[in-house]
């Protein structure tokens, strides 16, 4: 027991390494292409934050271990939520976009819905079994692309005046690039492989659900670079990347990872599905109301205590209810 919680910590820093490792070289590689810095943001700092959930859940689904591959998404968007904007908005108000008031937190609500519908026996059934099918995981995959091209149109329409690299700008190597972009990769496969087997370890041994680990302890480990990412921003008041960071890891988790990880092996569905996925919905939700219910158009720090406060209530009765 105690091996399986020193594996899972030791593939919680490897995976977050990887990320980390395979971001710099892939921003390294792309400046060395001059890929303007705008299309990097939306493109590998995007893959990079949400790199450890999509290993995680490619190991769960290709180990048939789908209780976990739910779980992992919709924890992790419960958790960006709940926790990560509620201890970003306590260290500083964060003010929202029009954009994202329009266009990105509807899609984060939607997100939790569709989730919600295609993992629900009425909507979805398979010889008697409700599922997440290659179809679904088809549908999210397209959902992804239009998003991701309404994205790239918008930031076309915002031209960087700075086009030209800084002068004393020096440009990574290629070859550290690849090296990194390689590590990140390994380090990514590694870390995800020793965090399913052993979370599937520990709740074998602890008699819960492998559900509840995955919603809680591999969701919030798979989170950490969201987290460290809007506290950071929250803390250098920086608005736009705080809550920018949250709302697009949680359309990323859905769309792309759901997505990717349902094309590969159906995910069946698990009893509590339908309360993790409304309470996903439900952070969009609130975040959506907090942010056009005042003229500022903040998360005000009451606002993000009560992020914090919704998701101890939703821990205990997890707890309570094993």
């Amino acid at each position: 027991m105690v091996l399986s919680f020193g594996l899972l910590i030791v593939g919680f820093v490897v995976l977050i390494l990887g990320a980390d490792w395979l971001v710099s070289g892939a921003s390294g590689l792309a400046k060395r292409l001059n890929v303007p810095d705008l299309v990097i943001g939306l493109t590998v700092v995007a893959f990079g934050t949400s790199a450890p959930e999509l290993m995680v859940n490619l190991m769960a689904a290709i180990n048939g271990v789908s209780e976990i591959a739910l779980t992992n998404i919709l924890g992790s968007n419960t958790i960006n939520t709940f926790i990560i904007l509620g201890i970003s908005a306590l260290i500083y108000p964060i003010k929202s976009q029009k954009s994202s008031r329009r266009y990105e937190i509807p899609l984060s609500l939607f997100a939790g819905l569709i989730v919600l519908v295609m993992g629900t026996e009425f909507f979805s059934l398979c010889d008697g079994q409700a599922v997440i099918s290659r179809s679904d995981g088809v549908i999210l995959l397209f959902i992804f692309s239009l998003f991701m091209y309404y994205t790239l149109r918008m930031a076309k329409r915002k031209k960087n005046k700075k086009n030209k690299h800084q002068e004393g700008f020096r440009p990574m190597k290629i070859w550290k690039a690849i090296l990194l972009v390689v590590l990140g990769l390994l380090g990514l496969m590694i870390g995800g492989h020793l965090i399913v087997d052993n979370a599937v370890k520990i709740a074998t041994v602890w008699g819960v659900s492998q559900a509840v680990i995955g919603v809680t302890v591999v969701a919030l480990g798979t989170s950490l670079p969201e987290l460290a990412t809007s506290a950071i921003a929250a803390f250098k008041k920086n608005s736009d990347l705080a809550i920018g960071n949250v709302i697009g890891s949680n359309i990323f988790n859905v769309f792309f990872v759901l997505g990717i990880s349902a094309v590969v092996r159906p995910l069946n569905s698990y009893p509590n599905l339908w309360i993790d996925a409304s309470l996903a919905a439900l952070g969009s939700m609130l975040l959506l109301f907090f942010v056009t219910s005042n003229h500022s158009h903040k998360i005000k720090r009451w606002q993000g205590a009560l992020f914090l406060l919704c998701y101890v209530i939703y821990l205990v009765w997890l707890l309570t209810s094993l």
